[in-house]
């Protein structure tokens, strides 16, 4: 599995113990930046991890900024994103189950690394159950379409 993996400066530490915690599962990662605390834009890194997910360079993709929201808003913004934030493992678990949740979200100001770890792994190894739920993301994919939200690139 490949995971895209980004944040702003708010979320740049969370960022880094994610990346350690990856790399310890084996997960190849592509770190697309912020590279430090400096205060940055959190819409230019969620487009980045947003863009390798949507075009096949990642399977899945995690942002990390101060409270997770921002980041999920701009990554909902890409087609064919489901972009989830969330604090709770079973939460993340859900959202893959029932969602194909394609996007992990985190509050690098309150979210504690090992909870965050948990959570990452729990999102990583849960599978899409598909059935109903396709349906479901298909008519998510429809809205995508019909209402304009089209590919920059």
């Amino acid at each position: 599995m490949k995971v895209a993996l980004g944040s702003d400066h708010a979320g740049f530490d969370l960022k880094e113990r994610i990346k350690g915690y990856l790399a310890g599962l084996g997960v190849e990662v592509n770190d697309l930046g912020t590279h430090s605390n400096e205060s940055v834009d959190y819409p230019d890194y969620a487009e980045k991890v947003a863009a390798d997910v949507r075009d096949g360079r990642a399977d899945r993709g995690i942002l990390v900024c101060g409270t997770g929201i921002g980041m999920c808003i701009a990554a909902n913004k890409v087609q064919g994103i489901r972009a989830v934030q969330t604090d709770r493992a079973e939460f993340g678990r859900l959202s893959r189950r029932h969602n194909d949740s394609n996007v992990l979200c985190l509050a690098g100001r309150f979210t504690d690394p090992e909870s965050a770890g948990e959570l990452v792994k729990v999102w990583l190894e849960t599978a899409f159950e598909g059935g109903p739920h396709q349906r479901r993301v298909e008519k998510i994919a429809h809205m995508e379409a019909v209402n304009g939200l089209r590919q920059r690139y």
